[in-house]
């Protein structure tokens, strides 16, 4: 069958393609991709082109599909799969598979950066063995397919808060997971990632008593302290507190303020910025743990961290690049109950025909994810802008009273009227 899908063919070079899948092999499964919430590891594949880690084949002989939040329905199931998937179901993809390779390492390669026949931005997708041999298929029972693809951003954040540590003093091992009501800084942390982070913090089970968000984009703070409001935190048991720290001259004495004057225990840094870096690590009490969450697309980038502090003060730094499988059932399920609404992360709407140009200038596009329906012709646009547009578009006039209705946020509602009445690619 045909699919249309977006490739990889080097550096900034992003194609969108139609072409045969062939026929599935008995342990893979077909399925039809409907959501993929375009991330800014995506961007960095395509700027860098077979320069990628995940990259593992020839870009002028084999172009792999990109993409890596999506969400759909299986179509086909193989023989080795059929008693364990059926057709029709909803689907979630773990796309950090760690499949081993003939001497038992964990790959890199991964759906959406690795593969010929799978990744997000597609029609049509043939998941490979490797995916279901790893678990990393997995049933989603949700009424909408845009959760399902922020489950995988969401799943990188509960993992990031997994993978810190604490220690006590003269006892060798680590105790997982951020400080149960300790103190968290999340450094320009008011974007998509820092906004599912204030979510989860907020949350789950294991809380910060205080929690310092900043930034120094005063609109994105205020549309935060809006979504994620400090009289929700505080139901919560958590302070929420956001800082603008662009005009603040010493913003490691201005958070500790905050603190009663003492420094925090975790520290997560969304930006690859050096300073950022830096003042996090300055921000560390002893014992504390800085998690460097924002991937850099320099392979040489550096900042100054205090090796003094290292040793006499216990400070430790973690970096985690996704989360696991178990990270990925905790958002969905965590989602399905309610306790997480990642729809606020989503602020542009658009379909295949815009993920190429989209992926290549997402540091350039404002605002949060840019969530691409993949079987539909839509201009990226940000959900703000829907009402102007619908003064000579009616079914942009129709999304935005969907989405005024619920806080200006992408909705069920709203994505069920698009599946139905926008323009098919």
């Amino acid at each position: 069958m045909k699919t249309k899908a977006v490739r990889l063919y080097g550096e900034n070079d992003l194609r969108l393609d139609e072409f045969d899948l062939p026929q599935i092999k008995d342990d893979e499964i077909l399925a039809k991709v409907y959501s993929d919430s375009i991330c800014m590891s995506t961007h960095k594949l395509a700027s860098l082109g077979a320069k990628h880690k995940r990259v593992r084949h020839d870009l002028s002989k084999t172009q792999p599909i990109v993409g890596h939040e999506f969400c759909g329905t299986i179509e086909q199931v193989g023989n080795k799969w059929k008693n364990q998937f059926k057709a029709g179901n909803k689907f979630a993809i773990q796309t950090a598979l760690n499949c081993p390779d003939e001497n038992g390492e964990a790959t890199l390669w991964a759906p959406g950066y690795s593969y010929e026949y799978i990744g997000g931005s597609a029609a049509y997708v043939i998941i490979p063995n490797e995916v279901m041999e790893m678990n990393c298929l997995l049933d989603y029972s949700g009424d909408n397919y845009f959760m399902g693809s922020l489950s995988e951003p969401v799943s990188c954040i509960i993992g990031a808060f997994h993978a810190q540590y604490h220690t006590k003093a003269g006892v060798y091992s680590h105790s997982m997971g951020i400080a149960q009501g300790g103190s968290m800084a999340l450094l320009a942390g008011a974007g998509p990632m820092g906004l599912g982070a204030i979510d989860y913090a907020i949350h789950n089970p294991r809380k910060p008593s205080l929690l310092a968000v900043t930034d120094i984009d005063e609109s994105r703070i205020k549309r935060a302290s809006e979504l994620l409001t400090a009289e929700e935190a505080k139901k919560h048991g958590v302070t929420l507190i956001y800082v603008n720290t662009k005009n603040i001259d010493d913003p490691v004495a201005h958070l500790k303020t905050l603190n009663n004057g003492r420094l925090y225990d975790d520290v997560f840094v969304f930006a690859p910025v050096k300073p950022v870096l830096e003042t996090g690590d300055r921000l560390l009490c002893r014992d504390g743990c800085l998690n460097f969450f924002a991937g850099p697309t320099d392979p040489n980038f550096s900042a100054l961290f205090n090796f003094y502090n290292v040793h006499y003060e216990s400070h430790h730094i973690v970096g985690t690049s996704g989360g696991n499988t178990d990270d990925m059932k905790e958002s969905l399920v965590m989602m399905s109950k309610g306790e997480l609404n990642p729809a606020f992360m989503i602020t542009h709407i658009g379909g295949l025909n815009a993920a190429a140009q989209t992926t290549i200038n997402l540091d350039k596009i404002s605002g949060g994810k840019k969530l691409i329906y993949t079987h539909k012709d839509i201009e990226l646009t940000a959900i703000d802008d829907f009402q102007e547009k619908g003064k000579n578009d009616p079914f942009f006039a129709a999304l935005a009273e969907i989405c005024t209705r619920r806080q200006g946020l992408w909705n069920a509602e709203a994505e069920k009227y698009l599946l139905e009445n926008a323009k098919d690619i």
